[in-house]
Order: C-alpha cells, then structure tokens, then sequence
C-alpha cells in the first residue's frame, strides 16, 4: 500500500478546508429557531448578548406594542434637544431582532450634540420642522444637508454626527436602527463628564488648550 506524501496531504488538507468553508459561514448566523424572544427583564440569567426570553405562556399581545414615541419630549436642556428610546430596555419585544427606533425633539435652535452609535447604523426622517444633519468620515471629511419634513437620511455606523434644528419653531425626526440596543457615545458628557474623570493633562494635550479651559469645560457638565 502506497503511503501518500506530505504535500499530498497538505492538499488534501487543504481541499478539506476549502469543502468545509461554505458550512461554516453560513452556521455563523442560524436562522432562528422561535418566532421571538421577548426580554424577560426580572429574570436573573446570564446575558451575553440580548436578554433571557419571556416564557411563550406568559406573553400577550401589549408586548408587541410601544406607544413611548408618540409623547413630546422635554427640551429644557442646555442642549434644547431630548431623545426618546425605542429600544429593546424599554420595548422588551425587539429583543433578538436587531432593531429599534428614537425620537428625537428639539427646541427653536436646539441641537442633538456630537455623537456616535458603536453598534449600529443609524438612518432617520424629519417629521416636522427643519433640520441639519451632519456626519464626519474617518478621513476627516464632514458631510452636511438641511432637511425638510419626509426627507430622509443615513448615518454610517460609530460615524460622529448630530442634528440640530435650523428652522424657525420646533421640530422633531424619527431615527431607526439596525440593532434593539445602538448605544450612543456623547462626546461633550464622554469627554469631559466620565466616572472617572479623564485626566486633565490628557484633554489639554488633545486640544491644544491650558487646564483653566479644560475645568471650564467640566464643570458645564458636572451636573
């Protein structure tokens, strides 16, 4: 019996892999197995990614619906802007779904401040009012446009962007997202207002400025 060579095996080997690929990608994301997972919030389970399901015997039908972005929102805020969550902490039945929707308000001038999604894409409509949406690539490129009511944007995912109301009077859009829990860093409160407080000498060294402006800054958001 002839005994094959190594390089005959590592073609072998090689043709294996290459047979077994096309399995192995589409075993990376099943298609489910329950027509939906509502998140029990009272359960004590580990969570990795998600929340423990409701039993299916204790699940009706006010599960599956949300009335929270139908109320305005209370802009009386240094930023004259307020977010309403329709995401899976306050709505349990997106959970698993990989998707979820925000209201966003805003006073006469008000503004969503610069922030990012780190785990979703984020695309939205202008409901009422006017407003601009800007965004800003890794390249540092900033792209812009002041949208009227019906129109429609789309911000890539972790790009910095915001909103910020033009028009005269006050406005509002709805935003949705590819994931029930986008997450959202605000860099004026992730920057000058984290537990604990990133060291002084850093922010001065990022923006070029003396401490006195960097303890200005802080104390605007300490509260």
């Amino acid at each position: 019996m002839k005994i094959p060579s190594r390089s005959h095996v590592h073609m072998l080997s090689y043709l294996v892999v290459l047979l077994l690929l096309p399995l192995l990608a589409s075993s990376a994301d099943p298609d489910p197995l329950q027509d939906f997972c509502v998140a029990d919030k009272s359960a004590n389970s580990i969570s990795v990614n998600g929340f423990p399901c409701k039993p299916a015997s204790k699940v009706s039908s006010d599960d599956f619906f949300f009335d929270g972005l139908t109320k305005v929102g209370d802009t009386s805020n240094i930023f004259g802007s307020i977010v309403t969550g329709g995401n899976v902490d306050n709505f349990p039945a997106l959970n698993t779904l990989g998707i979820s929707m925000n209201r966003v308000d805003f006073a006469p001038g008000g503004l969503n401040p610069p922030h990012s999604h780190p785990r979703a894409t984020e695309s939205g409509v202008v409901i009422d009012g006017q407003v601009l949406v800007g965004f800003v690539t890794t390249g540092n490129v900033y792209h812009s446009k002041v949208l009227n009511a019906g129109q429609m944007f789309v911000i890539p995912r972790g790009l910095v962007h915001f909103q910020k109301n033009v028009g005269v009077g006050k406005a509002f859009i709805i935003t949705a997202f590819n994931s029930q829990l986008p997450g959202a860093v605000v860099l004026p409160f992730t920057l000058f207002a984290s537990t604990p407080s990133i060291p002084d000498d850093v922010l001065t060294r990022a923006f070029q400025v003396e401490e006195k402006v960097v303890e200005f800054i802080k104390s605007k958001f300490s509260s």
